[in-house]
């Protein structure tokens, strides 16, 4: 008995050896080689594995990266550093430039003073579960409910809940990833490019007097933007004014029109533009483009900016080929 026991034991052992051999010959035989680049990447990224790149954490990242399926800098957590290290790695030195980043922007301002109460909520205390109560708290179905669900999913802590319960944008550590937006319920929250200064901030596509019915702030549809843009940049669409930023120019016209001031900028005074004498040759370009005849002067003498008219729209900045215009904000 004894020996079956110890035979049957030796021929399971060496069955186990014989396998085990086998297996670990066909790991080497089989095995994919992995770009020691991937590795390097993953070491790079914060590690937050979020998913806001739109790939499959990142060491699907990094993965896509080098296969050249994801951009060097497809990582909105890290930012230009992590995109820096990357490209060092991949051995390159083409980056994006920060100057037009993705921002998020909020585009509603229905918040407690603004926008009326149709009942009380009190169920669990986030936006989605909210929603699904009768539409949301507000007599705006398109109002932010303002229980911060966005602030929950930011990774990298730029957005508080103001005393107006509206959500605030820190902009400077905002890195554009999209998760708040994917995750607002109501969908008052957008990325943007961080050149787009004006923005309309209201997403109501009810008729004037009902949404002037449910807040003080909301766009009413009246068209005067329309009429006062230069560029033909707004357009009210279903109620509700939207801006074409291929087409604007952050003249700030339809902010000052807006009677409602659902039409809002990111600065109080807009640019204006200013002629460097000495660079200025007078070829009259700059007077000749502009859409609102601020610039004069004679051919071949310095042009003068009349700052009164000026609307900020930078077109003489462009027109100018000696680079003799800089557009300035007095702030």
């Amino acid at each position: 008995m004894a020996n079956s026991i110890l035979t049957s034991m030796l021929s399971m052992g060496g069955l186990g050896l014989v396998l085990g051999g086998g297996l670990a010959l066909a790991s080497k035989k089989l095995a994919v080689k992995t770009d020691p680049r991937v590795d390097a990447i993953v070491e790079a990224l914060p590690g937050a594995n979020c998913g806001a790149c739109g790939y499959p954490g990142c060491s699907g990242l990094a993965k896509s990266i080098v296969e050249g399926k994801a951009p060097i800098n497809a990582c909105p957590v890290g930012g230009t550093p992590v995109a820096e290290k990357i490209a060092k790695i991949m051995g390159v030195s083409d980056i994006d430039s920060e100057d037009d980043k993705k921002i998020v922007r909020v585009l509603c301002q229905g918040g407690k003073s603004e926008a009326k109460v149709k009942s009380e909520y009190h169920g669990v205390k986030t936006c989605k579960a909210a929603s699904m109560v009768n539409n949301g708290p507000k007599s705006c179905s398109f109002a932010c409910i303002g229980f911060g669900d966005c602030v929950k999913v930011c990774p990298v802590n730029a957005i508080t809940m103001g005393d107006n319960g509206l959500p605030v944008i820190d902009g400077e550590k905002c890195t554009g990833c999209g998760l708040c937006v994917k995750e607002c319920p109501k969908m008052v929250l957008a990325l943007t490019s961080s050149k787009n200064e004006v923005h309309v901030r209201c997403r109501a596509t009810m008729k004037g007097k009902d949404t002037r019915a449910v807040c003080s702030i909301g766009c009413i549809a009246c068209k005067q933007c329309e009429k006062i843009c230069p560029f033909d940049a707004i357009h009210v669409k279903n109620n509700v004014a939207v801006i074409d930023y291929e087409k604007c120019r952050n003249c700030m016209l339809c902010v000052e029109k807006c009677p409602t001031k659902s039409i809002k900028s990111l600065f109080v005074e807009r640019k204006k533009a200013v002629i460097d004498e000495e660079k200025c040759i007078g070829c009259t370009l700059c007077a000749k483009n502009c859409p609102v005849n601020a610039i004069t002067g004679e051919v071949k003498k310095v042009h003068v900016v009349n700052q009164d008219l000026c609307i900020g729209c930078g077109i003489c900045q462009e027109k100018c080929r000696k680079g003799a215009i800089e557009m300035v904000r007095n702030e």
